[in-house]
């Protein structure tokens, strides 16, 4: 098998994967703020990062995965004020939701899912630790921040010099700060916040800034220096580069290895986002689209790319994976192991080693599909089933699938779509072939395909 590269957004290019410590990875990614439904920016980043996590164990590699939660951020405290109900109250709920919406996606839970309020004594002691190598200090408003130009390398991981950088859109400038750049590690307590974020500090009263968590999340889980850290191409700066100017100017070491980046979701090629009005949540398209297909869209393309969102996309996807459903109804597959050494399985292997392309890996499921077509072979369909396992594709019954997708909007439930098939084979034995060609018709004008098979047998899929 060949080894695997990762493009590594630190040295803006494909490096070989050389683990810290030999057939063990260390990761961390950057999870949810929850303080709303989940959307699908958030649904890109887990099922790329599950598609990651699960390739590296598929390649005999012993994962440490860690996916943070932020529970305590200004838009937190803002809703649950909004709502007059406690932040815990607020958090757990949207967590409770995320969970099911990620399970839907066939994501897997991490192997460790911190909590910031878990984590602040470790906060505070980062914090110390910064202010001890002069790189933190006290400003006159109470806040602790973080001196930007004190830390000669700020700005590897974006490219860009200091004087090129400007605030992210999470920092707030005010007179406090030596410098517009400087971002916020411990925020001074505000009398019209609740006390539940409020804790005791050096500094008095607050609350951690959102960068701190994750340096101090991901060194007390994973060490001072782990193999890869993942997030969304937004998190780049500030929140990533402020991740290595605090932990590698409180540790005096690197931070991270290798820095993955998955591209946005677009739509109409446009970001997507609440200001836009082109906003969508998981559970939303998932009112319209089976988890499965969605998953399907996310992986069909490269997790650097752009990914641009509509029904027509996703409605191709539904096709697509359809497809690939079809193949596997007509063929039971053989209850023999995966066989790693059979050339559709090297092809899918040099895909995903070559930066996890899986665009090309799920090119191979459909020569794969194709030659279960022709030649019938169980071994194939096995294998077919088998590798788009590897990424949490095509494990169901075939018919479950080819089956599955809400009632339109003419009503028709499995339960309908069976009567109208009840009422057409009636109308043939009748020989009202007028009757029974107008039923298929009907049923095809709402999306769904019947088949009619030896021994007088229908069967039907949503198209």
């Amino acid at each position: 098998m060949t080894a695997l590269k990762i493009y590594n957004t630190l040295s803006r290019e494909k490096q070989t994967f050389v683990p810290m410590q030999a057939g063990k990875v260390r990761m961390y990614v950057c999870g949810m703020t929850v303080y709303d439904y989940c959307h699908l920016g958030h649904a890109r980043v887990m099922v790329v990062f599950d598609m990651v996590q699960r390739w590296l164990r598929a390649s005999g590699l012993d994962v440490t995965y860690v996916r943070n939660i932020t529970d305590i951020d200004d838009k937190i405290i803002k809703r649950a004020v909004e709502n007059g109900e406690p932040i815990s109250q607020l958090t757990q709920r949207f967590i409770n939701a995320m969970d099911e919406d990620a399970a839907a996606l066939g994501v897997q839970k991490p192997d460790h899912e911190p909590r910031a309020t878990q984590y602040v004594p470790q906060m505070l002691g980062l914090i110390e630790k910064l202010e001890r190598h002069g790189l933190a200090y006290k400003a006159t408003d109470g806040d602790v921040n973080y001196s930007v130009r004190d830390f000669p390398h700020y700005g590897k991981l974006s490219g860009k010099s200091l004087d090129d950088l400007r605030a992210g859109e999470r920092v707030e400038l005010n007179t406090g700060k030596r410098d517009p750049l400087d971002f916020v590690l411990w925020k001074a307590a505000k009398e019209s916040e609740p006390d539940e974020v409020k804790w005791e500090s050096p500094w008095g009263k607050g609350r951690p800034g959102w960068h701190i968590e994750c340096s101090a999340m991901s060194s007390e889980l994973l060490g001072e220096q782990f193999d890869i850290h993942g997030g969304g191409e937004d998190l780049q700066f500030p929140h990533h580069e402020n991740e290595i100017a605090q932990s590698e100017g409180a540790h005096r070491h690197t931070f991270v290895n290798y820095w993955m980046h998955n591209g946005f979701i677009r739509v109409d090629n446009e970001k997507m986002s609440k200001s836009l009005g082109n906003f969508f949540t998981i559970r939303d398209v998932l009112k319209k689209y089976d988890p499965e297909v969605v998953r399907f869209f996310i992986l069909r393309a490269h997790y650097r790319s752009p990914l641009n969102y509509s029904d027509v996309h996703l409605d191709d996807a539904r096709h697509a994976l359809t497809r690939l459903y079809t193949a596997l109804k007509a063929i039971e597959p053989d209850e023999q192991p995966l066989d790693w050494n059979e050339p559709h399985a090297v092809r899918f292997a040099e895909a995903m080693n070559d930066d996890f392309n899986t665009p090309i890996a799920i090119a191979v499921l459909f020569d794969l599909a194709n030659e279960v077509n022709k030649t019938r072979s169980a071994a194939l369909a096995r294998q077919l089933k088998s590798l788009a396992g590897v990424i949490a594709l095509l494990q169901r019954a075939p018919q479950e699938f080819l089956h599955a997708g809400p009632a339109d909007e003419s009503g028709l439930d499995e339960a309908a779509i069976l009567a109208q098939i009840d009422a057409r084979t009636a109308a043939k034995k009748a020989k009202d072939f007028a009757a029974a060609d107008r039923i298929r018709a009907e049923l095809l004008a709402n999306g769904i395909v019947l088949e009619d098979k030896p021994g007088g047998v229908t069967e039907w899929r949503r198209a």
